[in-house]
């Protein structure tokens, strides 16, 4: 079986495919059954241009740091160590080349589209399958699109991957409000549930009848908010970071007591991860939480700040030890903070912790028990919290399919492509028609 880091033609193929037929789709945004679409809701083409003038300001921006005081201990309890920022950086300011990341965005069907009264910008890759089941994907902070590229070929085209026709999907990314490329906010109340209704009239404008949603991260919270509004054509949902926590549970944690007695060993586990969250990880998320405008000012003048703010989440939560370097190349990490520093969105993407200030783990804070379509759920080890298998029956009601594999974290679609595609295959088995 072909492995997707070595599939690269194949995917070329799909991506050539998939811009024939998204002229089509296109066309059918302009005038739908004969009937014409408003302007305001037109999906147009989009095109990523990133000045050289930009570029070189970064460069001159990173080349110019002044460093602080290397750590006084020899982990990184204190946070990034220096050593490693520098090299990441270094390599930032002279080798790294956004150009080459450009065109490979360039190379997918990216498009724009006004909902709510912000443009939302997307990409829509169809799978030349017959039969392929709609996905809409939510990425996470401080992650975006860049997570969710490398799983665009064995999606949409199966059978390239190691998989069959019947598995096919028609793959929709788009960056949430704040993020990306996609308009800011100037207005308060973007919060989960709107991005969840936005999703849906995206899906419905793209002539989608029946769906699923997928995320991780804040892409998780996303789709328990769709799944709960469970609008029509909406047929099911899976996420890798669930909303399990019991009310209970959540208690011990916020109280700062010790777990309640009879857990079993892997809730015990689940309990332990999540105090550590709480007591010594969970800083980066109080800040945007309560004070996101003051934290932006660092975050938006300084790239470095960007950049180690962001490297600290990427040790803690890939699957690779404590050096993300291991999961993710040099590249792959700063074409991510690359995005944020040129579309300046570090304050505007912290704004959601801002408008959705609750435990995103939480059962009853997400009302995951109003949920009734059916729900897959994926358990990676590196996760912040490996949910528990009886934690998660209770949470989702209709619960269709759960899996714990063996390697690969947060970041699932970015660190582990093959075995995350391979989890939405069996996850949607059971819904496709």
């Amino acid at each position: 079986m072909e492995t997707i880091q070595t599939n690269r033609r194949s995917f070329a193929n799909v991506i050539s495919t998939a811009a024939l037929i998204l002229i089509t789709v296109t066309g059918f945004a302009q005038k739908s059954q004969g009937k014409s679409i408003p302007d305001s809701e037109a999906i147009r083409p989009y095109h990523i241009s990133i000045s050289e003038k930009a570029i070189t300001e970064l460069r001159d921006r990173v080349n110019a740091t002044r460093w602080q005081d290397k750590e006084t201990v020899k982990d990184q309890s204190q946070g990034v160590r220096l050593a490693q920022i520098q090299g990441l950086v270094k390599y930032w300011g002279t080798d790294y080349d956004w150009h080459k990341t450009e065109a490979k965005l360039n190379a997918l069907p990216q498009f724009v589209t006004k909902i709510d009264g912000l443009d939302i910008q997307f990409i829509q890759v169809k799978s030349k399958h017959k039969n392929a089941l709609p996905i809409i994907i939510t990425h996470g902070w401080p992650g975006s699109f860049f997570e969710l590229l490398k799983v665009i070929g064995p999606l949409t085209d199966p059978t390239a991957y190691g998989g069959k026709a019947e598995d096919a999907f028609d793959v929709i990314i788009p960056s949430m409000p704040g993020y990306g490329f996609s308009e800011k906010p100037t207005e308060t109340g973007w919060g989960v549930e709107r991005i969840a209704s936005a999703w849906d009239v995206l899906m419905k404008r793209l002539g989608y009848k029946n769906y699923v949603a997928q995320g991780g991260d804040w892409g998780s919270v996303v789709a328990d908010a769709m799944a709960r509004q469970a609008p029509a054509g909406l047929i099911g949902i899976h996420v890798n970071m669930p909303a399990t926590v019991p009310a209970d549970i959540a208690k011990a944690l916020q109280d700062g007591v010790p777990a309640p007695a009879g857990l079993s060993v892997k809730e015990k586990a689940a309990f332990n991860s999540l105090n550590k969250l709480y007591t010594r990880g969970g800083g980066y998320a109080g800040m945007m939480v309560t004070r996101p405008q003051t934290l932006g000012y660092g975050l938006t003048d300084s790239p470095v700040g960007l950049a180690s703010f962001f490297l600290d989440k990427f040790n803690d939560w890939t699957y690779s030890g404590g050096n993300a370097e291991k999961s993710l190349t040099r590249d792959e990490i700063l074409d991510d903070i690359s995005l944020y520093w040129f579309t300046n969105t570090a304050n505007s993407s912290a704004n959601l912790y801002w408008e959705n200030n609750n435990n995103n783990f939480n059962v009853v804070e997400q009302k995951t028990h109003d949920i009734k379509i059916p729900v897959a759920v994926t358990v990676f080890p590196g996760e912040i919290y490996q949910a528990p298998k009886s934690w998660t029956e209770k949470a989702y009601k209709n619960l269709i399919y759960f899996n714990e594999v063996n390697k690969g974290g947060h970041f699932a679609s970015w660190e582990e492509p093959q075995l995350y595609t391979e989890e939405l295959r069996a996850a949607f088995k059971s819904l496709r028609k």
